[in-house]
């Protein structure tokens, strides 16, 4: 192979590879995925074009998730409300097998039941692809994809970057916002914020 080719390919892959890791893009189109659910079927994004979808990375045994879930309740109240107005509201689990929160399709479903909480699905994302897809640095973090199938959110579920309940009532309420904003045909107010939690147990 010449020098040009090999120089080429070189660079093709380098770009193939950077598309992979790239971080989507606030107002451009989010992501496409299909992936394997917690009650066994599969969830491809592009199902939901025309509805509000909140994709939110978690791991049940995650301090900063134990905050907003069993401490407070404060998650699934956001689940609850958000799913009643007509939002998609999809967890998903990037934790690798063997590493903190990784689960299966049944106990996914036992905890949210537990835990009082209501998402419209449970994504089981164990190689992680989709929250590398995504660039999903931690547990909790929250995408929000609009109607139109673009991002419009990204980021840390409020922000007070704790893992005590009580702040929760101080912190500026990111997520809660940006639906209120969507609902209501306006620009979400703080489009991309710091994502605050653990970071997610992925393979490598």
């Amino acid at each position: 192979m010449s020098f040009l080719k090999i120089a080429a390919a070189s660079l093709a892959f380098a770009f193939v590879s950077s598309q992979a890791m790239a971080e989507p893009v606030i107002d451009k189109a989010a992501p496409a995925f299909s992936g394997k659910a917690a009650d066994g079927t599969t969830i491809n994004l592009s199902d939901y074009k025309g509805k509000t979808v909140v994709l939110e990375w978690t791991n049940h045994d995650c301090p900063y998730v134990v905050k907003h879930y069993d401490q407070s309740g404060n998650i699934p109240s956001l689940q609850k409300a958000a799913v009643a107005d007509g939002v998609v509201w999809l967890q998903v689990i990037s934790s690798a097998p063997g590493k903190q929160g990784n689960v299966d399709g049944t106990t996914a479903i036992k905890l949210n039941e537990k835990r009082g909480a209501t998402p419209t699905n449970t994504i089981l994302d164990a190689d992680g692809s989709i929250g590398k897809l995504y660039n999903a640095q931690t547990s909790p973090h929250l995408f929000i994809v609009n109607a139109e199938g673009t991002l419009v959110y990204k980021g840390g579920i409020d922000s007070i970057k704790s893992s005590k309940a009580a702040d929760i009532p101080k912190a500026t309420p990111y997520v809660k916002q940006a639906l209120e904003a969507l609902a209501a045909g306006k620009k979400v107010p703080n489009p991309s914020t710091a994502p605050y939690g653990c970071s997610i147990k992925y393979a490598s």
